[in-house]
């Protein structure tokens, strides 16, 4: 295949996983705006597109990251980077199928890994910087936005104790899309950026870029605009499943809540870890609902999510292995993985038309018979 061609469409499949990360993601942001009545579903999914898109401008770190320093760029090709997008995206799709908060840049690491370990062996991953800016943020980065959400939402509560409670709850929904706000900030920041880092990584394999070159203005725009568009369209399901499965969020956990997250992004970025924000998001949520005392948390929800994060990274990794064993046969190899994951993804489309989440009906979750009792704040 002309190598044209091949970066043409690694470029536009790129774009595609950036948008499906975009409404996979939404929920990262806005979905406990959402629950506490906050913000309206439109109105937030609107504002967090474009505060992605804004976001995409902030920083190139973590795209410097994941274009020159997880895996050897001068032993692979675009041909094996297309097989590990094709990884991520149908790891993507299935999870949100399924209303599962996975880790979209997770799904992006595996796939590439798994293609990368095909096609060029296990010298051309650098598994150093994977452990220092992949696997250990991914540990850490959720404990600590969940004790920071904690410790917000006890002082939260203890400060506002003898307020009247419709001004309390007033108030915060004000702070909360100050907030939100800089969740999805944060998330462009950190997330458009791991698009941006496939793109560079292509064509700086084709030749067309310099190694170590940061991305182009062009790159970091069309990187920006397909997830913000991703998340404008809004991923009502996994919306549900932090909005309203893991814990009864109010407004004073919902500010702490989003305001850990912001902090931990924000700061992850400017160090280049391409952390999951999701996970971020998750554990602030978590830590939100530990905090107030006699909320319930829903520690069921938590190990179905732990479950999905732990096997993101190898089922991507595997997808984007057969992928890149397909593609390595050639053109027609090549071919052969694209028609199929274009019939992957149709199908779990198709399955998710028979029972569609939308804005009207996201808050409308029946709650999981399994309560625990969640730490109490006296």
């Amino acid at each position: 295949m002309d190598l044209s061609v091949i970066v043409v469409v690694v470029v536009g499949t790129a774009l595609i996983f950036d948008f499906t990360n975009g409404f996979h993601d939404t929920a990262n942001a806005m979905a406990t705006s959402i629950a506490t009545g906050a913000m309206r579903p439109k109105v937030a999914v609107a504002v967090a597109g474009v505060l992605n898109l804004v976001g995409a401008f902030l920083s190139v770190e973590v795209a410097k990251t994941i274009s020159s320093g997880l895996v050897d760029e001068a032993r692979i090709t675009p041909v094996v980077i297309f097989a590990g997008l094709v990884g991520a995206i149908l790891w993507n799709l299935l999870t949100w199928l399924l209303g599962m908060p996975s880790s979209s840049s997770h799904a992006l690491f595996g796939g590439l890994i798994g293609a990368t370990l095909v096609a060029a062996g296990t010298d051309a991953v650098r598994f150093g910087t994977v452990l220092t800016k992949v696997v250990l943020p991914a540990v850490l980065s959720p404990l600590l936005a969940g004790v920071v959400a904690l410790i917000a939402t006890y002082l939260a509560y203890r400060i506002t104790r003898r307020g009247e409670e419709g001004t309390v709850s007033k108030g915060f929904k004000v702070g909360q899309i100050v907030s939100a706000s800089m969740v999805a900030l944060a998330h462009g920041t950190n997330d458009a950026q791991k698009t941006m880092g496939i793109i560079t990584l292509t064509l700086i394999t084709a030749g067309v870029l310099a190694p170590n070159s940061g991305p182009p203005f062009w790159v970091i725009l069309s990187a920006g605009l397909a997830i913000a568009l991703g998340t404008y369209l809004g991923g009502w399901r996994i919306i549900q499943t932090l909005g309203k499965r893991v814990s009864d969020i109010q407004t004073p956990q919902g500010f702490a809540a989003e305001s850990a997250s912001a902090a931990v992004i924000l700061t992850s970025s400017h160090l280049g870890f391409a952390l999951s924000t999701t996970q971020v998001a998750t554990g602030s949520i978590f830590g939100a609902g530990a905090g107030r005392r006699l909320a319930s948390v829903r520690w069921g929800v938590a190990g179905q999510m732990a479950l999905a994060w732990l096997l993101t990274l190898p089922a991507a990794a595997a997808v984007g292995a057969v992928a890149a064993w397909a593609a390595s046969t050639g053109t027609v190899g090549t071919v052969v993985v694209a028609i199929v994951a274009v019939a992957v993804g149709a199908g779990i489309y198709a399955l998710s038309r028979r029972k569609p989440v939308t804005a009207h009906n996201v808050n409308e979750v029946p709650a999981p018979a399994e309560k625990t009792p969640a730490t109490t704040a006296s």
